[in-house]
């Protein structure tokens, strides 16, 4: 297929270029910053923030595509200029959402029919994920009047190599190879489900020429679960170290920024049910956790710990308020 998606130049949206390339499909992406790309992939520039930038760049290019993966969109208004190019042009629309759609449970799994937040919620606090409910709402109601060929993604706590966000993995390999404690708000028993970039990518791959999945939404997660407590050690032990944990009392931890960036530690265990996705989609996650992390660490250590900034300070003022110091 001739496909297009935006962003690409990391992360997720890159392993899902190289898992598209090697599959045989005509790969375009459509980005604002450039990243080494395979073979015979093809990069169109446009920085989607600037009012008509992305429509104006790809209006000539609009009966090109037979997929669009949609991998940037964080509001309704971000998705128009595509949705306006190639409705009734394209056989499948993928949008990337997240697990941070849903509301908090007291029922484990979350499948795709739990509840999420309202679309009129002005929180600021969940702005993000009331952002992707209403790019879903957009779209499946689109898919509902029109058969637009939407498939919504909503996909959970991530890891990987080459992660956008400094306190995610990198955080951890660099306080390990420090040997700084692991701070853990409360006991840390709250339980985690994470999913390996390239099993993402596979997964979104493999959704071409399915047409069962055209007009839903899938959660996308990992099969295995730990404790926040039991990813901290597993991200040790893929590191070949330990970690020295301390755990810190809640009261102390919500005064402070965030000790860790799972908001798992502080309000509860989510998990995501992937039983949707296994039965409709030709796919199995690969990774485990500690094999996943082992493979971002090996990145880490090739390519990407100069990549990254850290500034401690707020873990010092922390571990200072319990009477340690590092």
């Amino acid at each position: 297929m001739r496909v297009l998606v935006t962003g690409g130049n990391r992360y997720i949206g890159l392993d899902l270029v190289r898992e598209l390339a090697a599959a045989g499909h005509e790969v375009t992406v459509v980005n604002s910053h450039e990243a080494p790309l395979p073979a015979g992939v093809r990069r169109l520039h446009a920085d989607r923030r600037v009012a008509g930038e992305l429509a104006g760049v790809l209006a000539p290019h609009r009966d090109e595509f037979d997929a669009v993966f949609d991998h940037t969109a964080y509001q309704v208004e971000d998705m128009a200029p595509l949705i306006e190019l190639f409705r009734g042009r394209i056989q499948h629309y993928v949008f990337t959402s997240s697990q941070a759609v849903y509301r908090r449970s007291f029922v484990l799994p979350i499948r795709e029919d739990f509840r999420r937040h309202a679309p009129d919620d002005d929180d600021p606090r969940k702005a993000y994920g009331v952002g992707k409910v209403r790019c879903e709402d957009h779209l499946l109601d689109l898919a509902r009047r029109e058969g637009f060929p939407a498939t919504c993604l909503r996909v959970g706590h991530t890891l990987g190599p080459r992660s956008p966000q400094p306190t995610r993995d990198p955080w951890f390999f660099a306080r390990l190879e420090q040997g700084r404690p692991i701070l853990v708000p409360g006991d840390g028993y709250a339980v985690l489900q994470l999913v390996h970039i390239n099993d993402v990518a596979r997964l979104m791959t493999a959704l071409l020429g399915n047409d069962t999945v055209k007009g839903r939404a899938y959660n996308v997660s990992g099969a295995e679960f730990a404790s926040v407590v039991g990813v901290v050690n597993l991200i040790a032990k893929a590191m070949g170290t330990r970690a020295e944990i301390v755990h810190v009392p809640q009261e102390v931890a919500r005064r402070h920024p965030p000790v860790l960036h799972w908001g798992e530690a502080l309000v509860g265990s989510a998990c995501l049910s992937i039983d949707t996705a296994l039965r409709d989609v030709d796919w199995r996650p690969r990774f485990g956790i500690e094999d996943g992390y082992r493979d971002a660490y090996r990145w880490y250590q090739e390519e990407g710990r100069n990549t990254y900034g850290y500034d401690f300070a707020a873990e010092d003022a922390v571990l200072a308020e319990l009477g340690r110091t590092v």
